[in-house]
């Protein structure tokens, strides 16, 4: 019962949090609907924090994509071998893991560190903040440190399968038993952030300034005393 809970409730619950939250917070909040920047604080320890961030989360967002979504015979069937697929997932990856931990290092310590920023910075701030750091930092070590004193484990056989399950409403959830501890924690994490996501400023991912280049510009005039 409890594997159940964890790899069949747990993700839908999280799941469905994350879509009602979102609604909820457009439709009686959307005012709040910000990144809440804080750069005319501290400019130089965000810019490489966030720039660091960013460059590593898009490939590894990619390569979650690629291992969790399209099954191992469809790529092998376009002539990524199993060896090309390592070479890509743990090699690539975990240059773009690291580089993506960096950034949040960087950023956590930035929050908890400047007292200014500090006052600024609500619990949700901080929670996202702890979190992401913990949920990259178990993506690195799941990939560096368990696929190299577990080399028999694949996780294509395993996580793979049982996430594309989910979408089709008949999740296995004793896929998921002998996961390595690692690979679990990153991923219930990674569900738990989803809950998290629409109550905290990781809503501006949604937000794309589409209409930014063709606005009108801002006039600024000086006032005459």
């Amino acid at each position: 019962m409890f594997n159940q809970f964890l790899w069949v409730i747990v993700p839908y619950l999280c799941v469905a949090i994350f879509l009602i939250g979102h609604i909820a917070r457009y439709k009686f909040d959307k005012f709040s609907w910000t990144a809440k920047s804080s750069e005319f604080i501290e400019k130089k320890q965000l810019k490489w924090g966030s720039l660091m961030f960013h460059l590593g989360i898009i490939p590894v967002a990619m390569g979650h994509f690629v291992g969790l979504v399209i099954p191992a015979s469809w790529l092998s069937a376009v002539g990524v071998n199993d060896h090309l697929y390592h070479i890509g997932a743990v090699y690539i990856g975990s240059i773009f893991g690291i580089i993506t931990m960096i950034g949040m290092l960087l950023l956590t310590a930035r929050r908890v560190t400047k007292k200014n920023i500090r006052k600024l910075s609500s619990a949700s701030d901080i929670i996202v903040n702890f979190l992401l750091l913990i949920i990259v930092f178990m993506g690195c070590y799941a990939t560096l440190v368990t696929n190299a004193t577990i080399p028999t484990f694949d996780y294509r056989e395993t996580i793979s399968i049982w996430f594309r399950q989910l979408f089709m409403f008949s999740p296995d959830a004793t896929l998921m038993t002998h996961v390595p501890l690692a690979f679990k924690m990153h991923i219930l994490l990674g569900f738990v952030i989803m809950a998290f996501w629409p109550f905290t400023r990781l809503v501006h991912v949604w937000s794309v300034p589409l209409t930014y280049v063709s606005r009108s510009y801002i006039i600024y005039r000086k006032h005459k005393v």
